[in-house]
C-alpha cells in the first residue's frame, strides 16, 4: 500500500524499540567509509569525464567557512573558534586558489544551479571579504538565473544592513541558527541569543527578499523540559519560518570536545527527548508544516513539499533539497563534493589545506568511487528517505538487477520490520507505513552493505 506522503502517526513503543544509532544518509556510502586511496588524481579524471558526450550533470556548489567566535557546547561541526577575524581574509585567498585550480577542470564555462555556504559562520566574515569570495565565485563558476543560493548565518552576528546586504550579493534562502529560545538552555550550551534579535533577523531577511527564512532547532539539548520547549515553539510558530530542521541532539563528548562542557544529568531523559519530539510534530502540524522526513518540515506551500509530492525530492549533503540532483564542488576545509559516481573530501585541517595549495594541488584528503552496488544501494536509500517507499520495478529497470535475488537478506529483515508495523511489502512496492516515517532511518539502514558487515554504528547518532 502506497500511503501519502504526509501521514505520520508516533508510536512511543514502536519508537523505543527501535531507537538505535545510524546514519541521516545525507549520502550513501556514508562519509566514513571514505578512503585515502581516492584523492587528487582521481578527482581530476572523473571532473575530465563531466563533458564526455556533450551532456553533464548540472552542478552545484558548497563552500564550508568554518570560523566561529566562540564555542556552541552542542556544536559537532568542523570549525576554527577564534576572535581574530584577519584569518578569515587568508582563508578566503586559499579559496581563490582552489577555485582556480577546479574551474578550468570542468570543461567550460559551468553554470550553477546551487550555491550553498555553510559553516562555522558564514557571517563571520566582513563584507568586503563575503564580497571578494563571490566575485570569485561568480568569476569561474557563473550562476544560473534561477540559483538557489543559501546561506546559514548567526543572528548574533547580523548586525541591521546584514540581510540586506547578503541579499545584494545574490544570496535567496537563509538559515537561522536558532537552536532553543528559552535563556536557561541558552546559558547551558553557552549560546546567548535573545527572541527580539531572531525576530529582526526574521524580519529583515524578509524585508530585503529572501524567498525563504528557514530555522534550526535541537532537541534534547541541556535543561530543556516540555514545558520550556513548548515556550520555543510559541515563539517559532509566531516567526513563521519557512521551513525547519528540527534535529535530535547527539551526545558525543568523546569524539567533539565542546560537548565535554555540558553537564550529563542536565540532559533530558530519553523519554522526555520523545515527548519533546511528539509535541513539536503535532504543534508544527497543526501551525500548517509538513513533516518532510528526517528531522525536516516545511510549509504546504514550499518548493520542499511540492518537489516531494511531485517525485522530484532528493537529499544531499545539506539536507533536502527540490533542485534538480547535479554534481557537487566542495569547497574549503573538510568540504565533501560529488561527481558522477564518486564523492571526495577536502582536508580537515587548516594547515593541511594550505599546504595543498601552496604545492598547486588540490586539497583532497579522501573519497570513494562507488561500485554498481553502491548505486542501486543509493538509489534505494535515496527513495525511502525523499518518498517513503520504492518501486521495484524502477530499481530493476533503472540498474538491470533482479532485485528480489539481490536484496533477498534485506528482505528477509524488512518482513522483520513489517511485522514491527515498519513497512509494507508487496510484489512491487517497499513502502513505509505513516508509523515507520519517523523511523525511516532504520528502514534504510536495512541496505547499508556497510552496516550489514557489521561495522561500528557507535559514531552515529540516535534515531530519534
Amino acid at each position: 500500500m502506497n500511503y501519502p506522503a504526509s501521514e505520520l502517526v508516533i508510536d512511543p513503543v514502536l519508537i523505543r524499540t527501535h531507537d538505535v544509532s545510524g546514519p541521516r544518509y545525507t549520502s550513501y556510502p556514508t562519509a566514513d567509509r571514505f578512503v585515502e586511496a581516492f584523492g587528487e588524481n582521481e578527482l581530476r579524471q572523473w571532473l575530465a569525464k563531466r563533458n564526455i558526450g556533450g551532456i553533464s550533470q548540472p552542478l552545484s556548489v558548497y563552500v564550508h567557512l568554518p570560523f566561529c567566535e566562540s564555542i556552541c557546547y552542542y556544536c559537532g561541526c568542523n570549525k576554527v573558534v577564534t576572535r581574530d577575524h584577519s584569518r578569515a581574509g587568508k582563508y578566503i585567498r586559499y579559496l581563490e586558489r582552489e577555485l582556480e585550480l577546479i574551474a578550468p577542470l570542468l570543461g567550460g564555462r559551468a553554470e550553477i544551479c546551487q550555491l550553498h555556504w555553510g559553516g562555522g559562520t558564514p557571517n563571520f566574515l566582513a563584507r568586503e571579504e563575503l564580497t571578494s569570495l563571490m566575485r570569485a565565485l561568480n568569476a569561474c563558476l557563473p550562476r544560473a538565473a534561477d540559483c538557489e543560493c543559501a546561506i546559514e548565518v548567526d543572528p548574533r552576528h547580523a548586525p541591521p544592513g546584514t540581510m540586506k546586504f547578503l541579499r545584494e550579493l545574490g544570496f535567496n534562502r537563509v538559515s537561522l541558527g536558532v537552536q532553543d529560545f528559552e535563556p536557561e538552555v541558552q546559558r547551558a550550551v553557552h549560546r546567548i541569543q535573545p527572541f527580539e534579535l531572531v525576530e529582526r533577523v526574521t524580519r529583515e531577511a524578509r524585508e530585503a527578499g529572501f524567498r525563504s527564512v528557514n530555522f534550526d532547532l535541537i532537541y534534547g539539548l541541556p535543561r530543556q523540559s516540555l514545558d520550556s520547549f513548548n515556550r520555543t515553539l510559541d515563539s517559532v510558530v509566531e516567526l513563521k519560518p519557512d521551513r525547519i530542521a528540527l534535529y535530535s541532539y547527539a551526545h558525543l563528548p568523546a569524539l567533539f570536545k565542546p560537548q565535554r562542557r555540558i553537564v550529563p544529568t542536565e540532559l533530558p531523559s530519553a523519554e522526555t527527548k520523545l515527548q519533546i519530539l511528539t509535541l513539536a510534530i503535532g504543534r508544527l502540524t497543526r501551525a500548517g508544516y509538513l513533516y518532510i522526513g528526517m528531522d525536516h518540515f516545511a510549509r504546504v506551500e514550499d518548493e520542499l513539499a511540492i518537489a516531494q509530492r511531485q517525485g522530484r525530492l532528493h537529499r544531499n549533503f545539506q539536507g533536502y533539497s527540490a533542485s534538480p540532483e547535479s554534481d557537487l564542488l566542495g569547497l574549503g576545509i573538510s568540504a565533501i563534493g560529488r561527481i558522477g559516481p564518486t564523492y571526495y573530501q577536502n582536508e580537515k585541517r587548516l594547515d593541511d589545506y594550505h599546504a595543498a595549495l601552496d604545492d598547486g594541488r588540490l586539497p583532497v584528503a579522501r573519497g570513494l568511487e562507488l561500485s554498481s552496488d553502491d548505486l542501486v544501494r543509493r538509489a534505494v536509500i535515496q527513495a525511502l528517505a525523499c518518498h517513503s517507499r520504492v518501486s521495484i520495478e524502477s530499481i530493476e529497470l533503472a540498474y538491470l538487477v533482479d532485485f528480489k535475488s539481490h536484496f533477498a537478506a534485506e528482505l528477509k529483515d524488512l518482513r522483520r520490520l513489517e511485522a514491527d508495523g515498519l513497512v509494507d511489502l508487496s510484489d512491487d512496492w517497499i513502502s513505509v507505513t505513516p508509523r515507520g516515517r519517523l523511523l525511516v532511518r532504520v528502514v534504510c539502514m536495512v541496505f547499508d552493505r556497510y552496516l550489514r558487515e557489521a561495522r561500528a554504528r557507535a559514531t552515529y547518532s540516535k534515531v530519534i
